[in-house]
């Protein structure tokens, strides 16, 4: 009989989707039995909604329930770092939503916390689920897309002055980025989820849409570690908002939904280079199980990790590409200079990418 994992849920914002996609749909590996939010109103609402029994202010409080078995951290992302430490300290499963931390410098301390801990850690990054990714994915891996190309990852988003008059949105000290840490991070992980590591980087970014401290536009040119080009773009003054991935392979190309928070749904444009091709990824496809999309996905994935004792779906080292990304385009936006990865312990963002 397969384990139903007590769960308690740090933050009652995110923390809401996390139970209505991940833990909900899957009641019988799952039991979410403490909240913790600082907004007394907003987790009396969620508590009385899932009738969570055990309600709490303190997150200390409730990483110290003796039976809980995972911390689900969804704060917003200056105190993730904290959080994941004392969760991990405390023998818990740990589950974080993104940003992991807030520098190379503590994603490396985590990682090494981790290693030594009873508990594992996984990052959240619910865009890698759903029938479209993990199509191509399997392509991809099975050697039949062949030499990767060239990509575009486009995030344009909107975001308006509202959606700032909020204590921690848009501050370098408490969301510790702009729209690479916040939005694009989602879509630049599954470009590498697909295409692979990236080897060097141009970028640039601006604060143009709003009145606010962090970068809302981006431009980065990318060489892959597998040779492939990629131009990645990112704005919060889109008029509609689309996340698109565009991978041209050897042998197919690939054009994910355009949906702007679930672009790892299908059906995703599968072009392939001529008939034989075609042939085979229909064979390659037809017996693939059904995929949960986004958090659903993600949390099933977990579960069946946690039960073969296996490493997480996703893994603090996924959060360290994603974060030596972002930290190495901040770092050649203020420079004007190419960079190359990875980022080292002597690289100037190393220890902070903030100014």
């Amino acid at each position: 009989m397969p384990k139903r994992y007590k769960v308690g849920i740090i933050g009652c914002g995110i923390g809401r989707s996390h139970i209505v996609e991940g833990y909900a749909p899957h009641g019988d590996k799952f039991e979410v039995v403490a909240l913790c939010d600082l907004d007394e109103a907003r987790l009396t609402t969620v508590a009385d909604e899932f009738a969570v029994p055990r309600r709490t202010v303190s997150s200390d409080e409730l990483i110290a329930m003796p039976d809980i078995d995972i911390i689900d951290i969804c704060t917003p992302p200056a105190p993730h770092t904290r959080l994941i430490l004392e969760a991990l300290a405390a023998g818990k499963h740990v589950v974080c939503e993104k940003p992991l931390t807030g520098s190379l410098l503590e994603v490396d301390q985590v990682m090494e916390a981790e290693r030594t801990a009873r508990g594992v850690l996984m990052p959240i990054f619910q865009y890698r689920y759903g029938e479209g990714v993990e199509q191509a994915r399997r392509i991809i891996e099975s050697g039949l897309a062949g030499k990767p190309y060239a990509g575009t990852a486009e995030t344009f988003w909107k975001r308006s002055a509202g959606y700032y008059d909020n204590p921690w949105r848009g501050r370098w000290a408490t969301e510790l980025g702009g729209v690479l840490m916040t939005h694009a991070i989602h879509l630049h992980d599954m470009l590498t989820f697909l295409m692979g590591p990236v080897e060097r980087v141009f970028g640039r970014v601006a604060t143009r849409v709003n009145a606010i401290e962090v970068e809302d536009c981006v431009s980065a040119s990318l060489l892959m570690q597998n040779g492939a080009l990629v131009s990645a773009t990112a704005t919060l003054g889109a008029q509609e908002e689309i996340s698109r991935l565009h991978l041209a392979f050897e042998n197919v190309t690939f054009e994910s939904n355009h949906a702007a928070y679930s672009p790892g749904d299908g059906p995703w444009r599968i072009v392939p280079a001529n008939e034989g091709v075609a042939v085979q990824i229909e064979a390659l496809l037809k017996d693939m199980p059904p995929v949960g999309r986004r958090f659903t996905g993600q949390m099933e994935a977990f579960h069946r990790a946690l039960e073969r004792g296996e490493r997480p779906p996703v893994t603090a080292e996924d959060a360290r590409r994603s974060l030596e990304l972002l930290a190495a385009i901040y770092h050649s936006s203020e420079t004007g200079t190419d960079v190359a990865l990875p980022l080292g312990r002597e690289h100037p963002k190393y220890k902070t990418w903030r100014p």
